[in-house]
């Protein structure tokens, strides 16, 4: 079990190209401020999941210093048809906030029918997602119930260390229009993953995330793997009605990406959580020196977690993700 400082004041992320050792730990809300110096190993980037009856979605503007990168994958879950649209371009750097909470950014990248642009406006209360695409458009408005977040600041050296935003459970309407026709979103829930940090070159995570209603209570399910082990740092928790119960050890994964059907099962001293895919996205991007491969199943959690307090609570029914990826970026 890591013995991690929970993050209450405002904080720097880092003095140019190093960390701050008081930005270490982790925190219910966003108190960092993520501004880095330096040039060539710096990410950034905003990503939101969302997983309704109807689609799935999955929306990122990505900044890797020596390119920007604008995509959004929809899954029609009726069909199983998926829509995938990806820009890139070379040697430039979307504007990111770098304010505790922020993640208001409009950003474009890609060239004529590569062209994405995704705008994402933050307020207290709500985010709005807009996507156009040749034959896409997304219309989204996620509610932000001001509940806890799981903000973590991992280290992996002076120099090499990532702020990650985990916020959970938020509801989310609007609708998606692919090839002219337009479709009502669906009840859904949206996650957001917000990344900021100075990587090595080559790396492999696993992330997996829920949400749900489950005996009256919003229930979500934030974990994490490999690339914070042995850090003293885990990016790992449940949300019960709103408040964010940490857990402190390393998950066990337990899955089989050659098997598309195959159960996902994380197991630690206070989880035992296993997702059930209903479909698995594989997508592969190799562009010289940037080389992504991700296996990503979406589906349905059943298991148990503890709380804080030694209860026990059920988070059978919740929906969402578990994914691997492999990177060299």
């Amino acid at each position: 079990m890591t013995a991690e400082r929970e993050i209450t004041e405002i904080t720097d992320l880092a003095h140019g190209v190093r960390l701050d050792p008081a930005a270490v730990g982790w925190s219910r809300k966003p108190l960092h401020r993520t501004h880095i110096g330096g040039w060539g190993r710096t990410k950034r980037w905003e990503y939101w999941g969302i997983v309704s009856d109807r689609f799935v979605v999955g929306l990122t503007v990505a900044g890797l210093d020596y390119l920007a990168n604008c995509a959004v994958y929809v899954l029609d879950r009726r069909t199983g048809v998926e829509t995938v649209r990806s820009g890139i371009t070379p040697l430039h750097a979307p504007g990111f906030s770098d304010v505790p909470g922020d993640g208001t950014i409009h950003a474009a990248a890609g060239f004529g029918s590569t062209r994405v642009t995704i705008e994402i406006d933050d307020d207290e209360v709500s985010t709005s997602l807009g996507v156009r695409a040749r034959g896409l458009q997304l219309s989204l408005e996620v509610s932000r119930p001001r509940h806890d977040s799981l903000a973590v600041v991992v280290p992996w050296g002076a120099t090499r260390f990532q702020y990650t935003l985990k916020d959970l459970a938020n509801p989310v309407t609007g609708t998606v229009t692919i090839d002219g026709e337009t479709h009502v979103l669906g009840e859904g829930w949206a996650v957001l993953d917000r990344g900021r940090g100075r990587w090595r070159y080559s790396n492999v995570w696993n992330w997996g995330a829920g949400s749900g209603v489950v005996d009256g209570s919003t229930r979500a399910i934030q974990v994490g793997g490999r690339w914070t082990d042995g850090t003293g740092v885990t990016e790992n928790g449940i949300l019960v009605d709103g408040r964010m119960h940490k857990l402190g050890d390393d998950l066990r994964w337990s899955y089989d990406v050659a098997d598309p059907a195959g159960r996902w099962r994380v197991r630690g001293e206070r989880l035992d959580a296993t997702l059930t895919p209903f479909h698995q996205r594989r997508d592969i991007t190799e562009l010289g020196v940037l080389a992504v491969k991700t296996w990503q199943a979406f589906g349905v959690w059943h298991g148990i977690g503890v709380l804080d307090d030694g209860t026990t609570v059920s988070l059978d029914g919740l929906v969402g993700w578990a994914e691997e990826s492999r990177n060299r970026w």
